[in-house]
């Protein structure tokens, strides 16, 4: 498990957590072939990993990510993107549906991930960030939806999930201009949770978050998720009716009165 080039996995099992890194300092965590390959099998293994229930996700080196490399990008896919036949234009599309299982894998998961982002954040990495639960940065992170830039359709997630996270007003600004928006801007917006004076205080904090969330009730983080998810497409009505049929399902009265117990103690030892 967690052998995989382009991430390096740190779990800290008494937290119940875990720290993926984005782990291609060199090239500012650049998103090769690797990483479009392997993310899937490494979100796979933390879904899989019952010591494991929240997961932080940040980069090493300088940055979060300057998103795709897109160098090795055209050198692995030249063909395949130039073609101009129905057979290399359907290629392309099951590699676009490839390269989005990852994040997609995460979104739908049942670990709560968060993203702890500084410095750069551009097109891929953002598509990760959007990915996330929730997102957390240090005062000097940039966003950028740039693929405008480079003449690119954003095709990763951001266009689709970014809305929902900070409505189309701020998306579109986003997406239309390409350009740099800072943490205060981010977090004027809703795209972050939270900003911090640097590196080390960011990593701090999304380690206490991830703890926090970590040490409530694991169905009731689970059903907490699925349901947001389900909202995400659905009306209010529906919504309280998958709610509603939800609890009357997977309800668990032994774990609300342990839970019940615990926050007792807790307060007991404050008082």
């Amino acid at each position: 498990m967690y052998d995989y080039p382009f991430f390096e996995v740190e779990k800290y099992p008494e937290k119940k957590t875990a720290v993926l890194y984005l782990n291609r300092p060199d090239k500012m965590n650049a998103m090769n072939w690797p990483f479009w390959r392997d993310l899937p099998l490494v979100v796979a293994d933390l879904e899989g990993d019952d010591e494991v229930r929240a997961v932080v996700i940040a980069g090493r080196g300088r940055s979060f990510s300057v998103g795709i490399d897109v160098f090795d990008f055209f050198t692995q896919h030249l063909e395949t993107v130039n073609a101009a036949t129905p057979e290399a234009r359907e290629k392309l599309h099951r590699l676009i549906i490839e390269m989005q299982r990852g994040f997609n894998l995460m979104h739908r998961g049942e670990k709560i991930y968060i993203a702890a982002v500084h410095r750069h954040c551009i097109g891929g990495a953002l598509d990760l960030a959007a990915a996330c639960d929730i997102r957390l940065a240090s005062r000097d992170a940039v966003f950028s939806l740039r693929e405008t830039k480079i003449a690119i359709v954003a095709d990763m997630g951001s266009l689709n999930r970014l809305p929902r996270i900070i409505g189309q007003g701020h998306t579109r600004m986003m997406a239309f201009t390409g350009r740099d928006f800072t943490a205060e801007e981010a977090l004027s917006m809703g795209l972050v949770s939270a900003v911090y004076d640097d590196r080390e205080t960011l990593m701090e904090a999304a380690l206490k978050l991830a703890a926090e969330i970590a040490d409530n009730a694991v169905p009731a983080v689970v059903g907490t998720k699925r349901i947001l998810n389900y909202m995400e497409d659905h009306s209010v009505e529906d919504g309280l009716n998958y709610v509603a049929a939800w609890n009357a399902a997977f309800l668990n009265t032994r774990l609300i009165q342990e839970t019940f117990l615990k926050a007792m103690e807790r307060q007991k030892k404050k008082d």
